[in-house]
């Protein structure tokens, strides 16, 4: 047991060791750091310029930011994931001993948990919810140890136990929104012992009487503990909070932007087994129903309440909203290993598993197994430290050393960074952080607008006149505010690398120089555009104007000279050397733009290029079908690798890829020619 607990253990660890991404860090940083300094709760809004002053919507979850910033002040980044591990064995170790004292048996529940806890995995960034993660874990080890405590360890020492849910919730009430997830928990639990009460009336007196003293206990419990939740600095205000995002702020265009709050993804979470854990919970819960149903056990309840009103709530919400997948991960944890333990127990074991050791190791096995898919995602690789690839770091640094302040527009997600960053100037604070409830509405409707709406965009800034503008250089199809800004050509780009792009304002709104000239006469960009339809514009008219392509290298290069997050430049370069006919340096240039930005997309498709170009069609395969890994099938990729599979006489699999390129994108010439000049024998 001992052995196969610690390799659930360090399957929980690594799951939750990749590179922390998230930009909520630096705005809980920044809070933290200022409640360390100023030695106080910082009640007023100190993090964005629109809203300087007025009240602090998050000033009631100071507790975790001020244990962020100590932790980061102490230990940095090698803290951050000590917290992470710590946080995550507590809350998944509480859940499994909830699981054994519902009477979980064996080593099943241990990869049960696994496989919980890499559901759990997406939302264990240096959060309030991490916290809030082991403050669940432990109100619900406390109900289920109460539930299920034996007759003989059931006196006053262990009914008391459950006022311990009272400093819980005060914690709560001052760590994180989520605040009222142990009235959830205690009300499901509330609501079973009443009908435990209920059933047990006529047949079992005295049962029905502890039944009932529970729910009086659960009760009591419930409403000192809400009581004790007021006490936090900004009181029912704090309390209000996630009725206030339910009704009103969610239906803001704002927060529908927001990825986290989004309906889930199913094809994100296939590696991770949430679809089998969705599917896979009721279908225990129907299974354990009809079993008491068949046993005709009338003091024997084999229908769980508590646990089916906590499966349809949390099913519904993580179906709902991203956000809730933690919550649905940490309830389902000591359910379902309960559930599956009970189903396998009937179960006749093979003769290799009558030793304890044999069925440690099949454990510890499938603990391992079920975790590698989800430990292989590209996209959120293993590894400590800090992903800065998408922070504007350099921008900042920019900033600072070239006097870039005044009235500035940036969006929500560098808004946590700045304030880091550059708290308490005012003249350099973001114009929005990772809380946009502390941004009046109208900016932020406007805001929300903005990015689709050339007429909101110049409200907008009718509404500020900012000075300068910081956009995200990772320009999502649906985002158009960079092209709105070429298109005005009151703006030029001053900096840019893979993060940001950090643009200036050319003229004042009266008609003079504007308050930045002296950083537009050194530092502007003249043939860079900001937005991705200009650029493409600019790379098609490249193709045909070698003057024009001449200026545009020697603008991408101090462009990459200028950041160590560079990729997108030495892509372009790569490009451009494709155009000049050198090949070498264009591979030299593609090959670094992946080693700063592993995910962009066509690079390795262009390498593949080359290589055919070159002669190297076995190293073309490699890169197509890197590709194809990371970004999926697009036109020309199996064409290409039908190339390649000629190429080396293989004319099976030339076929095949070809026929595949047809089968996708019907309207391909270049693959139907190549099939016949394969069956002609050409």
């Amino acid at each position: 047991m001992l052995f196969a607990a610690a390799v659930a253990a360090l399957c929980a660890v690594v799951s939750v060791s990749y590179r922390l991404y998230d930009t909520d860090l630096w705005t809980l940083l920044a809070h933290g750091r200022a409640i360390a300094t100023l030695r106080r709760i910082t009640l007023e809004n100190q993090w964005t310029w629109p809203g300087h002053g007025a009240p602090d919507t998050g000033a009631s979850w100071w507790f975790f930011r001020l244990l962020i910033w100590w932790l980061w002040s102490a230990g940095g980044v090698t803290a951050l994931f000590a917290w992470r591990w710590l946080s995550t064995l507590a809350a998944f170790g509480l859940l499994w001993a909830a699981a054994r004292r519902m009477g979980a048996r064996g080593l099943l529940p241990l990869v049960t948990t696994t496989l919980c806890v890499l559901a759990y995995r997406i939302r264990s960034d240096v959060r309030p919810e991490t916290l809030s993660a082991v403050l669940f874990a432990a109100v619900l080890w406390l109900l289920e140890s109460q539930r299920h405590a034996p007759e003989a360890d059931a006196g006053p020492p262990r009914q008391r136990r459950i006022w311990l849910v009272v400093p819980i919730a005060l914690l709560w009430a001052n760590t994180h929104i989520s605040w009222y997830l142990w009235v959830v928990l205690l009300g499901a639990h509330l609501a079973d012992a009443l009908l435990a009460a209920v059933l047990a009336h006529r047949a079992a007196p005295a049962e029905a009487a502890g039944h009932a003293a529970r729910a009086r206990r659960l009760a009591l419990a419930g409403v000192a503990a809400l009581a004790v939740s007021f006490l936090n600095p900004t009181g029912w205000r704090a309390l209000a909070q996630p009725f206030q995002f339910a009704l009103a702020w969610r239906g803001e265009p704002l927060y529908r932007t927001i990825g986290e709050l989004h309906p889930l993804v199913w094809g994100a979470n296939l590696r991770n087994g949430l679809p089998l854990l969705m599917a896979g919970w009721p279908l225990l819960i129907l299974w354990r129903a009809l079993r008491g149903t068949a046993a005709g056990d009338g003091r024997t309840r084999r229908f769980d309440l508590a646990e089916t009103l906590l499966c349809g709530l949390f099913t519904a919400v993580a179906i709902s909203s991203q956000r809730f997948l933690g919550p649905y991960a940490l309830a389902a944890t000591p359910y379902v290993a309960r559930d599956l333990a009970a189903l396998a127990a009937p179960w006749r074991l093979p003769a290799w598993a009558a030793r304890a050791w044999p069925r440690a190791l099949a454990a510890a096995t499938a603990c391992v197994a079920l975790s590698l898919p989800e430990w292989t995602r590209p996209e959120l690789p293993l590894g400590l430290g800090l992903d800065l690839s998408g922070v504007p770091v350099v921008a900042g640094d920019f900033m600072r050393d070239h006097g870039v302040r005044g009235r500035g527009f940036t969006p929500l997600h560098f808004g946590g960074y700045l304030a880091f960053r550059f708290w308490p100037e005012r003249d350099r604070l973001p114009f929005m952080s990772t809380q946009p409830e502390n941004t009046p509405r109208e900016d932020r409707l406007l805001y929300a607008r903005a990015f689709t709406d050339r007429d909101a965009w110049w409200a907008l800034d009718g509404r500020h006149h900012f000075d300068y503008v910081v956009l995200d250089r990772e320009q999502s199809p649906g985002d158009h505010l960079p092209d709105f800004v070429d298109y005005d050509q009151l703006w030029v780009t001053v900096f840019t690398d893979d993060a940001a792009e950090v643009l200036v304002r050319r003229a004042s709104p009266e008609g003079g120089p504007g308050p930045l000239s002296a950083v537009v006469d050194s530092f502007a960009y003249h043939f860079l555009p900001a937005g991705r339809q200009e650029r493409e514009a600019m790379i098609q008219a490249c193709t045909g104007d070698l003057a024009l392509r001449r200026e545009v290298v020697r603008e991408l290069r101090r462009q990459a000279d200028s950041s160590p997050w560079n990729g997108r430049a030495h892509h372009l370069l790569g490009l451009l050397a494709l155009m000049d006919g050198r090949p070498d340096s264009a591979r030299a240039h593609l090959e670094r733009a992946l080693e700063r930005k592993p995910l962009l997309p066509r690079v390795h498709e262009m390498l593949g290029m080359i290589a055919l170009e070159q002669d190297r069609p076995r190293d073309a395969m490699r890169e197509l079908e890197r590709e194809r890994a990371l970004h999926g099938a697009r036109r020309g990729l199996d064409l290409r690798l039908g190339q390649a599979w000629r190429r080396l006489g293989d004319t099976r699999r030339a076929r095949a890829a070809w026929q595949r390129a047809l089968e996708a994108f019907p309207d391909d010439s270049a693959a139907r020619d190549s099939l016949a000049a394969l069956d002609a024998g050409r």
